[in-house]
């Protein structure tokens, strides 16, 4: 049964499951949220593979956002926490916002949350998906399972799998709401042979994680990373590797933290209650069936889903994750710190990184974390994108926000959304007291045009915007996404190849 509206009703929709109603914006975008791509993981189907929708009579309104999947929020002080929203373990659900006409084949962008696949939503990261809309795209985004709910490995749910599986929930929900589009969108006016997955943070992990899995093949045509990759060393399902436990190993010593006895148990408890239990791993494993072996190996060997990406990072990623917290407090420390983090180079890294005084030495950190978490991942994908014969455009976003703290946190993590989805005033209670700019709004709607242009053609290139090339590995070009917007070469190129060689020198794959 519909409810009232603020806003004009959209026509209804035929989708799995049912009719759905949506609602119209002023600009004539429709947007379409809350519908079901899969039956509630509840009871039974705690821990199990995403299962068909459950139909429903009549229309469904769907002009709101259905329930987040449970997780515990940021700490109050973070530039990340926002308001509580309703959660529950019925949250498997799909946004649409449309401005397609009757008979349009428009491409579909679908975007997969960060949040280190412990936080977020659908609507965590698209603050309004009109502004995309109207540029050209039908825009899709999603929940899918977190934290533990989403990736517990455990023997026994091994045991219970046919595909001797278990842990890779979240990562299957994915599969299941592509597939939704797949069977879906042309009702809203998209292109299910034009579908182009694109992230950020844990989103971009996903993505990553998609092109390598078998199991989404031929479900996407393109990619987008932003700030995230899976390019060192992953978890295995049983075997432990090295310094890294195996999955089961972990999610039997979660299930012994919660006090459960058996997977009957652990299912009887509350959801929010296992959300809340901390140290959980939350990261996808390789498990021989959603994943045959590690990305960085799949990729390596060219076995991965062969299509043009968009890829890159920002220039100041650590600030709002590692902050005032990375100096350590005397010289011993400092550099055991180093002797820990880059062996038997540690003595190279003040001169690779610029260290003249102990002055420098926290922006030097920042740095090195920054390269080898999100930028020596992000180059890596290029390159292995180029090899295997496909585009690749690397991007560096150096453009700092407008925040109340900028000095501090320049072009931090995450910064770049709202210039990406081009929502700069759209009031979304973490960005209380930026102060955008005509400067601001100019580069949001070049960015969202090149990822809009992308998910359109394979080509972010368009009239009006700076000339964006290719990687490949001789010339190393890359596009700064600052003021001004202009092509580059070699980004960072002493720090990464050194970087590479500790790596290489301590016989590990890095972050």
């Amino acid at each position: 049964m519909l409810i009232a509206r603020r806003r004009p009703a959209a026509a209804s929709v035929p989708v799995d499951g049912g009719l759905v109603c949506g609602a119209i914006d002023a600009g004539r975008v429709c947007s379409f949220k809350g519908i079901p791509y899969a039956a509630p993981p509840i009871g039974d189907l705690r821990w199990k593979p995403p299962q068909a929708v459950v139909p429903w009579r009549g229309v469904r309104d769907a002009s709101a956002y259905g329930a987040e999947c449970p997780q515990t929020p940021y700490p109050p002080r973070s530039i990340y926490a926002r308001p509580p929203q309703p959660q529950s373990e019925d949250c498997l659900f799909v946004n649409v916002w449309t401005a397609a006409r009757p008979g349009d084949s428009l491409p579909v962008l679908v975007w997969i949350h960060g949040g280190g696949l412990t936080r977020g939503s659908g609507a965590s990261d698209v603050r309004d998906g009109a502004p995309l809309a109207r540029k050209g795209v039908v825009l899709v985004s999603f929940n899918y399972r977190l934290g533990p709910l989403g990736y517990l490995a455990h023997p026994d749910l091994t045991a219970e799998s046919p595909h001797g599986s278990s842990g890779n929930y979240g990562l299957l929900d994915q599969i299941a709401a592509l597939r939704w589009v797949r069977a879906n969108i042309a009702a809203f006016g998209g292109d299910p042979d034009r579908v182009t997955i694109a992230g950020e943070s844990a989103g971009a992990w996903s993505v990553n994680a998609l092109m390598a899995s078998p199991l989404a093949r031929g479900l996407f045509v393109r990619a987008i990373a932003q700030s995230g990759g899976r390019f060192g060393r992953g978890a295995h399902l049983r075997d432990d590797r090295g310094a890294i436990a195996s999955a089961e190993r972990v999610g039997v010593a979660f299930a012994k933290a919660a006090g459960a006895s058996s997977i009957r148990a652990l299912r009887a408890m509350p959801a929010d209650a296992l959300a809340a239990i901390p140290g959980f791993r939350s990261e996808e494993n390789v498990d021989g069936w959603v994943l045959p072996d590690e990305i960085a190996s799949i990729f390596a060997a060219k076995r991965h889903a062969n299509v043009p990406v968009i890829v890159g990072s920002n220039a100041d990623e650590m600030t709002s994750l590692l902050g005032g917290t990375v100096v350590p407090p005397s010289d011993e420390e400092y550099d055991a710190r180093l002797a820990e983090q880059f062996g038997d180079r540690a003595g190279e890294f003040e001169a690779v990184y610029g260290v003249a005084s102990k002055e420098d030495r926290a922006d030097a950190l920042l740095a090195a974390a920054r390269d080898a978490t999100f930028t020596r991942h992000m180059r890596t994908w290029a390159r292995t994108t180029a090899a295997a014969g496909s585009n690749a455009y690397l991007y560096w976003f150096s453009h700092a926000p407008p925040h109340p703290n900028r000095r501090r946190l320049r072009a931090f993590h995450a910064g770049e959304l709202p210039y990406v989805f081009d929502v700069l005033d759209a009031g979304d209670p973490r960005e209380a007291g930026f102060d955008y700019t005509d400067v601001d709004r100019r580069l949001a709607d070049r960015m969202s045009r090149y990822w809009v242009n992308f998910a359109a053609t394979g080509d972010p290139n368009g009239d009006g915007l700076p000339t964006w090339t290719p990687y490949d590995e001789e010339t190393e070009p890359y596009l700064d996404l600052g003021d001004p917007i202009v092509g580059r070469h070699h980004l960072l190129k002493p720090q990464l190849d050194w970087l590479e060689r500790v790596y290489a020198c301590n016989g590990r794959a890095g972050l």
